[in-house]
């Protein structure tokens, strides 16, 4: 693998893209995933939105963007994991139902508490030191929970919402694995495949392939089930590619690495986005995202904000997206790789290139939005 940098972004990638493909997280248990999803209350497929002036000012083909910031109300994909894990782990089980536990950065937290009241059981939520108030309410508005901020960083509250499953017999639910826990983790990554279908549903219909995926990564286990599927779905030519905060970038630590293994990022990062703030790759996807990505890249908190303003304030008569931090990260990236030419060149930015990004929240911190965008 090389690496490319500049002042906002660090990539690392690979001269050819791999071949491989995933057995893994495939057609079946995307049915199966979106099956569910669809017997729910407020179900339906989130937009697909074309970025048509974007794109011809970007120099591509065409730009898609799977907008999650209105699923289930609850303005972040996160509910679509959260609410299959629990009615797999409850099934068969009768009231009263055991409660559940969880850290979070804030969006997967919102979606357990969202689907704990779905199901009529309870959730405990602990966030990292740094959370913002507004993260935390969240999280109590949309269900049955309680939620506390830590002292703790991202991979220590993962480690106390664990123990606490232990001494209170609750349990845990986490959308990141280690040795000995990937059942539960599994359940949450099979439960992102709805999105995935739904996005390469809407693209068949419109006779669309994309060249390219860019996915946000914090434990990688979105970014690692999407990628799985997409890649089955169109073929090993499309390009992969992650996107970290450059204080948190645990995926491409981790590859640069060069041993094959997962590595944390420790401390305490400081990142505007949250949602991706965290410090281990989650264990069940790594091995898929370091063999299938194209690139991992690492990027500065400009280039989200610059991304959250374009997205609000399109080109022409592109449709505006409502876009946080973490959600605006992918068109971060684009946006300035596409406009510098060692970047666009390596990548296949060029007039062929069909981009798809996902928008995996809305204003989930409607106070920092609005400082951010006005």
């Amino acid at each position: 693998m090389k690496t490319m940098t500049n002042d906002s972004i660090r990539l690392l990638f690979r001269e050819e893209v791999p071949d491989i493909l995933s057995g893994e997280w495939g057609e079946e248990k995307a049915e199966q995933a979106q099956a569910f999803h669809r017997s729910l209350p407020l179900y339906k497929p989130t937009p697909l939105v074309s970025l048509e002036a974007l794109a011809g000012s970007l120099g591509l083909r065409g730009l898609f963007v799977k907008d999650e910031s209105s699923r289930f109300g609850l303005k972040a994909f996160k509910g679509l994991g959260g609410s299959y894990a629990l009615q797999r782990i409850l099934e068969g089980k009768q009231a009263p139902f055991p409660q559940f536990v969880t850290a979070t950065d804030g969006n997967h937290g919102k979606g357990v508490a969202w689907a704990a009241r779905l199901f009529g059981t309870q959730a405990h939520v602990f966030m990292p030191r740094g959370s913002s108030e507004a993260r935390r309410q969240a999280i109590l508005e949309a269900g049955a929970a309680e939620a506390e901020i830590t002292e703790y960083n991202y991979d220590g509250t993962v480690e106390l919402a664990d123990r606490l499953a232990a001494e209170n017999g609750w349990i845990l639910i986490q959308d990141t694995a280690w040795d000995g826990y990937e059942e539960i983790p599994g359940l949450i990554v099979e439960g992102y495949l709805t999105l995935a279908k739904e996005a390469a549903e809407a693209l068949d219909a419109r006779g669309v392939k994309p060249t390219h995926v860019i996915l946000q990564a914090g434990v990688g286990a979105m970014a690692g089930g999407v990628l799985a599927y997409l890649r089955q779905h169109f073929g090993p030519d499309l390009k992969g590619i992650t996107v970290e905060p450059r204080e948190a970038a645990c995926l491409l630590e981790s590859w640069q690495a060069g041993d094959g293994m997962p590595h944390t990022v420790g401390g305490h990062p400081r990142t505007i986005m949250a949602g991706l703030n965290c410090g281990t790759p989650c264990s069940i996807v790594w091995p898929l995202l370091r063999d299938q990505c194209f690139g991992m890249a690492a990027i500065s908190d400009e280039l989200s904000v610059r991304a959250m303003r374009r997205y609000a304030r399109p080109l022409g008569e592109d449709m505006p997206i409502c876009s946080g931090e973490s959600g605006a990260a992918t068109l971060g990236f684009l946006m300035e790789a596409a406009e510098q030419e060692k970047f666009r060149k390596i990548l296949g930015l060029g007039p062929d290139a069909v981009v798809l990004l996902i928008n995996t929240e809305g204003d989930t911190d409607p106070d920092k939005y609005r400082e951010i965008v006005g």
